[in-house]
């Protein structure tokens, strides 16, 4: 018997089940003698998956194969009823399955609603790759009940530029980082029978101009900064799909390039799954069938004019393309069909919005949250000594989930930051709520704000940004907080000196206020159990321990990609020039000794955590560890909670330039005050290396690197020194 994945009728699910005896593929017949059917070998589940996929090719025609490498509709691709090859369905997928459409695009459906996850950048905040696997697995199951067949996430560009629109999505500055998270994320999704598609293939880093941008970037600063992340994410994550970028690198659009599709994904890292374009990101059949494309996505009806359609197979009867290309797109599209199990029998159905998953948004929120500032311990507050609050911002009451783009999600509900509010402290203390600002706003907001700020014990202020500003398709073009925002934080702060400002969405500028609060959280957006995570953190019912994946800087001017405007960003004449090479985010701000606001990595608690003992112990073995940095940490506080170790790797005398220091592991351990926890951090090649383009390869050379060990990436708290003795070459 073989499942067909679930479809949404109406308002319930129904299962199809295709019976064994109901289909036998034309190929397997029954012969004029009555003799029973031989089962086809691709059929057979104990089979391994290369066997089914070689057994199923040859029995396709020409235009059957043709149909598996395009869309039949937005978010569908065709499938062969003749060899019972079911339809696949993708979803837009990062923070949640975004809602569905049919056949025709502009007809939605009522029925799908999902749970909401905090955004990507606030997943990378809880440096916690296993909560990271916990939301892949509640995001597999739901797209598994929602009948979804391939997951496009997670989103894992590097954030070049404070500005990007879609940073709210991504991992944050740091390669390492974002590729510990996206290998907990895949995991967790996978291994719920749906594939994990992870995007934008290569260097998405701003959204000005993106569908046509070319982006000059030095080969050392793409294999050390910009492919990391979906290095580990095929190779260790195991992630079946990739999506190419709309962006062009190197004069070639990413979804038709030779040198990153062909020669990197597939040739250097081996990748045996499906290469996607991001919908509408195909300009040309002839680059697209040859540099590496699989399967080609968009939003338009008309799909028979796809690049990989008509066009396409028009090109192989000329003899014009090879056929060889394309069975090796559709060995692809086969692999991972095969390998989400979509033939078979067991397939995972899935969950929707179940307790567990809600438990899930609210834990990544909790722990992405970073307390920027808390002077005088202001926070946590104790509903016992407070008799008002005045909640004040628009972002306090504005629902954040269904904006941004294509990861967007229609959650189940969404607890706002003032529900969560009431429902943690509304019986024992008086809140007040004052809109304070709006987009056409007049003073006379500002002015009950203030007067509410002046009557209260406590002002919680919810400001920052929103989705018009975080959003796919367009960069911020300001660094500054919207709608007056400044202004009204100082005349608050001055009407009453106990306010603490929480900030939604990305990071923004904070000069003009920062040094006249006591306190201050990065929020960014918290998903459907934002309100309540929000509300555990400011009372303390959870400990702070989100830290910052990207740096905060002062001014705009600072950060690296500012530093020769306009070429550097947005660009001339069509292309940026990535001229910071290795040097985004920390590694810039350190190695040009520039301080920032808020450095990477950093994040206070509610505790405090001594380090102590560090020991290098060598070690080679099958798992390749050079080293291991261990050491001891102590929650020295009065209360329970999370700290964040981090290790960076300084090189002291490189060959090649390279940036002061660079992370290349971290741990996150929870103690109780007054326990202790030995932490291990085992180092292989990879964190001494750096990319050589004359060797076309990686290079650990023979030398002394610094060990650091910090609390970010400004506060390092041990320090040790390792020599390797003999260099290592690898690819």
């Amino acid at each position: 018997m073989l499942l067909q994945p679930p479809r949404f009728f109406g308002s319930r699910f129904v299962l199809p089940l295709l019976l064994a005896s109901s289909f036998v593929p034309a190929s397997s017949a029954a012969d004029t003698n009555g003799v029973s059917p031989v089962r086809p070998l691709y059929l057979d589940p104990s089979r391994p998956l290369e066997t089914r996929v070689e057994d199923l090719l040859p029995r396709l025609t020409l235009e059957e194969k043709i149909s598996l490498v395009h869309g039949d509709s937005s978010f569908s691709v065709a499938g062969v009823p003749r060899l019972g090859i079911p339809e696949r369905y993708l979803s837009d997928g990062p923070l949640g399955v975004r809602e569905a459409m049919k056949k025709t695009p502009a007809v939605r459906l009522a029925d799908d609603f999902s749970t909401a996850m905090p955004a990507g950048i606030c997943l990378a905040a809880t440096w916690n790759p296993e909560l990271a696997r916990a939301e892949g697995e509640a995001i597999g199951q739901e797209a598994r009940a929602r009948g979804k067949d391939i997951m496009l996430g997670p989103a894992v560009n590097i954030f070049r530029t404070p500005l990007c629109g879609r940073n709210f999505e991504y991992f944050g500055e740091d390669p390492f980082l974002a590729g510990r998270i996206a290998v907990g994320y895949i995991h967790g999704e996978q291994s719920q029978d749906v594939a994990s598609c992870v995007k934008h293939f290569a260097a998405n880093n701003q959204e000005y101009g993106r569908n046509g941008i070319n982006e000059e970037i030095s080969a050392r600063a793409l294999r050390e900064i910009y492919l990391p992340a979906f290095r580990v994410a095929v190779q260790e994550g195991g992630a079946w799909c990739v999506m190419a970028a709309y962006n062009k690198v190197r004069g070639q659009f990413c979804a038709q390039n030779d040198y990153l599709l062909n020669h990197i994904l597939k040739g250097d890292w081996g990748f045996q799954g499906l290469v996607m374009s991001d919908w509408g990101a195909t300009h040309n059949t002839r680059q697209a069938a040859l540099h590496g494309l699989d399967l080609e996505m968009g939003t338009s009806t008309n799909w028979d004019n796809f690049h990989l359609a008509r066009p396409y197979l028009e090109a192989l009867k000329k003899g014009e393309l090879p056929v060889a290309g394309l069975d090796d797109k559709v060995r692809r599209n086969l692999r991972v069909m095969f390998a989400t199990h979509m033939f078979d029998p067991g397939r995972t159905n899935g969950s929707l919005n179940t307790v567990a998953h809600q438990l899930v948004s609210r834990r990544v929120a909790e722990e992405g949250i970073v307390l920027l500032k808390n002077e005088r311990h202001l926070l946590p507050l104790d509903p016992d000594k407070i008799h008002s609050i005045a909640v004040i911002g628009e972002n306090a009451v504005r629902l954040q989930d269904y904006g941004g783009g294509s990861s967007r999600v229609k959650s189940f509900y969404e607890v706002t930051p003032l529900e969560g509010l009431v429902n943690r402290a509304g019986r024992r203390v008086n809140i007040i709520f004052s809109e304070g600002y709006e987009r056409n706003g007049g003073a006379e907001l500002a002015e009950r704000a203030v007067a509410a700020a002046k009557a209260a014990d406590v002002v919680i202020y919810v400001g920052g940004l929103n989705h018009r500003f975080d959003r796919e398709g367009a960069d911020r073009r300001s660094f500054q907080l919207s709608y007056g925002q400044d202004e009204l934080i100082r005349k608050i702060a001055a009407a009453n000196p106990r306010t603490v400002v929480v900030l939604l969405g990305t990071p923004v500028e904070m000069g003009a206020w920062l040094d006249r609060v006591p306190a201050v959280l990065q929020a960014w957006y918290l998903g459907m159990e934002g309100g309540n995570a929000l509300a555990r953190i400011l009372f303390g019912d959870a400990d702070p321990s989100g830290r910052l994946p990207c740096t905060i800087p002062k001014r705009l001017a600072d950060s690296p990609a500012f530093a020769d405007c306009p070429a550097t960003y947005p660009g001339t004449n069509g292309t940026v020039t990535y001229k910071e090479g290795l040097l985004v985010g920390y590694r810039w701000f350190d190695t040009k000794h520039i301080q920032p606001q808020f450095p990477f990595g950093f994040g206070l608690n509610y505790t405090t955590f001594k380090y102590s003992g560090l020991k290098l112990i060598p070690g080679g073995g099958a798992d390749g560890t050079l080293v291991t940095a261990q050491f001891e940490i102590e929650n020295t506080g009065p209360r329970p909670g999370a700290e964040v170790a981090e290790l960076y790797v300084h090189e002291n005398h490189p060959d090649l330039p390279r940036p002061e220091k660079e992370l290349k592991g971290f741990k996150k351990v929870f103690l109780k005050p007054g326990e202790k926890e030995i932490v291990s951090i085992p180092l292989n090649r990879s964190a001494f290396a750096y990319y050589d383009p004359a060797k076309n390869g990686w290079v650990a050379q023979k030398d002394k690197f610094k060990i650091l060990i910090g609390a970010s990436s400004r506060d390092i708290r041990l320090r040790g020194a390792f020599r390797l003795a003999e260099p290592v070459s690898f690819r």
